[in-house]
């Protein structure tokens, strides 16, 4: 774990949080991929965080897909959805003095998704959602004996609960922005279906499905500024707007 990060435990997981000095009054909530990657360990994600005085929390959820279904491999009794919305970011705006509409979701892949589809669902609570590569497509791992083989009847069930089906064409989180490599067979398709109905919709997006990584570098790791750029920027301007 690198510096300035600890471990809290909350409700029996494990929360990777970090907490600048001088913080801004506005944090994200990040959601890691199948790899169960911590931030707390990337030497980049940290340095931006720094950079743009951002707080950070990171729950270790197994391969739940942050869904709002009960994944045994996560618990038992709450779903992951449910232990974000009533135990994590109470946390977040109780310990560090939140306001309302200051934290941002932003993930990767299985997390890339989840924090698209939360904002989704709950536009008026998260109006700001970034993904590197998310796996929006998520149907397509039903059937390849992970939890979402419990977690979902069928496959079908599985795509009804898919981020873009939770997209109301009458609010929306205003600032959204994703990104996916154009050789990324896994999630590309599931990122230019999301940026086709967002465009049919008329929904404010960004999103760059063109851009490779440079020579020796993780796309995630070259597109990580851009996402905190992104995220702080947003914030910002949201809270302006509510002063």
């Amino acid at each position: 774990m690198l510096a300035g990060w600890t471990r809290i435990a909350l409700g029996g997981h494990a929360v990777d949080v970090f907490d600048p000095p001088g913080a801004a009054p506005h944090a994200v909530l990040y959601l890691h991929s199948l790899r169960e990657e911590s931030p707390a360990t990337d030497s980049t994600f940290t340095t931006e965080l720094k950079r743009h005085r951002l707080r950070c929390a990171a729950p270790a959820g197994g391969w739940c897909w942050w869904a709002d279904r009960i994944c045994s491999e996560f618990d038992t009794e709450i779903t992951p959805e449910r232990f974000l919305l009533e135990s994590l970011v109470p946390w977040m705006e109780s310990a560090w003095g939140l306001g309302p509409r200051a934290v941002a979701l932003a993930g990767v892949e299985m997390g890339g998704q989840g924090a698209v589809r939360l904002a989704f669902k709950h536009p008026d609570r998260f109006p700001v959602a970034a993904s590197v590569s998310g796996a929006f497509d998520c149907q397509d791992w039903y059937g390849a004996g992970t939890p979402l083989d419990e977690m979902y009847e069928s496959r079908e069930r599985c795509r009804l609960d898919t981020a873009l089906l939770h997209l109301d064409a009458r609010d929306w989180p205003p600032h959204l922005w994703f990104c996916c490599a154009p050789d990324d067979a896994a999630c590309y398709r599931g990122n230019d279906r999301l940026r086709e109905k967002l465009a049919a919709m008329g929904v404010p997006h960004t999103a760059d499905l063109d851009t490779r990584a440079a020579a020796g570098t993780s796309y995630t790791e070259f597109m990580t500024p851009k996402v905190v750029a992104f995220v702080a920027d947003a914030l910002g301007r949201e809270a302006k707007r509510l002063m």
